[in-house]
């Protein structure tokens, strides 16, 4: 069994989904920067995720489904996911944002998996907290250990791919290291590079 492991947001989807929830709040310019500095490594995501999610307290649970159900996916993912499945990869999304996101992603494009996290909802609304898998920076590199363990699946059969810093704790875990479009932090720890919006381009470095 071998295992590709994708970051969501600017990675699956282009694009951050709390950037997309924060416009409905005339807040999309605070929580781009809280997640810019986040992806640098700037800041803890923990915080960041708190800060950025606290924002959008009194967001109608409603509104936030429709936006989420209509993420625009990158270029190539549909092509990506089956070119890997087909090569006899477990493809799982790991993803700092939220399943209202994630599992309708899973669904319309056949991941096998997505571990994320969990917007709090009262009474139809945001309450502003949020809880889940993925809260922190080491979040996805001790699940991913956590599948392979379970698994028997080899750190040499590993695929990781993400942008940013807190998709640097996989890569610990990772034969196989991708960062795409990503921020310089993962540049240089990643094996492979593209600066390309197109997913599909992974399946040429895998396959070589």
């Amino acid at each position: 069994m071998k295992l590709a492991v994708f970051d969501f947001d600017s990675t699956l989807m282009d694009g951050e989904t709390l950037e997309y929830l924060a416009r409905e709040t005339g807040i999309e310019k605070e929580v781009k920067e809280i997640t810019e500095r986040a992806m640098r490594g700037e800041i803890d995501f923990f915080e960041s995720l708190q800060k950025r999610v606290g924002l959008l307290k009194g967001l109608e649970v409603k509104t936030v489904n429709n936006i989420c159900e209509n993420l625009p996916p990158m270029p190539g993912v549909q092509k990506t996911i089956k070119g890997l499945k087909d090569m006899g990869y477990k493809v799982v999304c790991f993803s700092g944002g939220f399943k209202n996101a994630t599992v309708p992603f899973l669904k319309k494009y056949g991941l096998d998996c997505e571990f994320s996290n969990i917007l709090h909802e009262k009474d139809g609304y945001l309450t502003g907290l949020v809880g889940g898998e993925m809260m922190f920076g080491s979040s996805k590199g001790s699940m991913l250990r956590r599948l392979q363990l379970i698994s028997g699946i080899d750190k040499s059969n590993t695929i990781a791919i993400g942008d940013g810093a807190n998709d640097l704790s996989m890569f610990e875990y990772a034969g196989t290291r991708i960062a795409f479009c990503a921020k310089p932090i993962l540049k240089q720890n990643a094996d492979i590079i593209i600066d390309k919006k197109d997913l599909s381009l992974i399946l040429d470095k895998v396959l070589n």
